[in-house]
């Protein structure tokens, strides 16, 4: 066999191709707390919107739509990176249900019940 011809079971490795990306001057970052996740067969739609506590409305900061498999392969690197940032920072914490902060921060409107009254 010649040093020419591969190996059986020797697989190529594919090459990646370097993309460029340019970055618009005028491109401002948004802040997002919430997302809200639609579909169609062809297609994913993720909308990030910026909720306020206690506010009764938010705004939509962003829409960003892409395939499934594009949906899965952000899902993908958001696990990673996830994962990356926990083990560099720490495990995120999620609020449990019926802690003061899930209660104050997803509430969409002050209790008006008079429950509260007296507390800080």
């Amino acid at each position: 066999m010649s040093e020419q011809q591969e190996k059986p079971g020797a697989a190529a490795k594919p090459q990646r191709k370097q993309i460029k990306l340019n970055l618009p001057k005028d491109l401002k970052p948004v802040y997002a707390n919430v997302a809200m996740i639609s579909h169609a067969p062809a297609e994913m739609v993720i909308e990030f919107a910026q909720v306020l506590p206690r506010m009764p409305h938010g705004t939509i900061q962003a829409r960003v739509i892409m395939t499934p498999m594009h949906a899965k392969m952000l899902q993908m690197a958001l696990t990673r990176n996830l994962a990356n940032y926990e083990q560099k920072f720490g495990e995120i914490r999620l609020p449990q249900p019926g802690s003061p902060l899930a209660d104050n921060f997803f509430r969409a409107a002050p209790d008006t019940t008079g429950d509260d009254e007296g507390e800080s």
